[in-house]
């Protein structure tokens, strides 16, 4: 990791309680962004709140959020985000199939409008920084406009996180290896 480590040793106050509110919510421990966002604190704290309600609480649900995230670590090439949220998408019931074509930059077939609307907005509004009405009307259409909201709130939040862990080369998890190819 190329910022230091904060040891809970040696943290400040107002680190301790970014850290302990960090651990002692949904995630149940400290998120790996966190590690180098600790350095600012009440950034560290702001991020990390806002993290917890776009992983566990949006109305889009795990799947649909996961996928939204695997877009983003793959656009990033987050070895990091992808390891830890391919875990996470099979677990909600992505189809191992859309995963592969999304690590190969390929469109995966989608059964589901919903899955297809979030993969298709989220590649649109992250590859052109624009997202072309018809896709736009189709998300709203098949997520709403809260969902469509939240799912903006998703990709950039998680653009934020792939890129800390990129930029502080924050390593992947003990025992895992980069599947992503540049």
């Amino acid at each position: 990791m190329r910022i230091s480590t904060v040891e809970p040793e040696a943290m400040t106050p107002e680190q301790r309680r970014t850290a302990e509110e960090a651990a002692s919510g949904k995630r149940g421990r400290m998120p790996a962004p966190l590690r180098a966002w600790i350095h600012s604190p009440e950034f560290g704290a702001r991020a990390q709140r806002l993290g917890e309600f776009l992983r566990y609480d949006t109305c889009l649900g795990p799947a649909l959020s996961e996928l939204a995230i695997l877009v983003t670590a793959r656009h990033w090439t987050s070895q990091y985000e992808w390891s830890v949220h391919k875990r996470e998408a099979l677990k909600a019931g992505l189809d191992p199939a859309v995963i592969d074509a999304i690590a190969e930059r390929r469109r995966p077939a989608f059964a589901d409008p919903r899955t297809a609307a979030v993969y298709d907005y989220a590649t649109a509004l992250i590859e052109t920084r624009a997202v072309p009405k018809p896709i736009h009307e189709a998300a709203v259409a098949a997520l709403g406009e809260a969902g469509t909201v939240e799912l903006v709130g998703v990709l950039g939040y998680y653009a934020l996180v792939s890129m800390t862990l990129n930029a502080f080369e924050i390593g992947l998890p003990e025992g895992e290896l980069p599947e992503l190819k540049p």
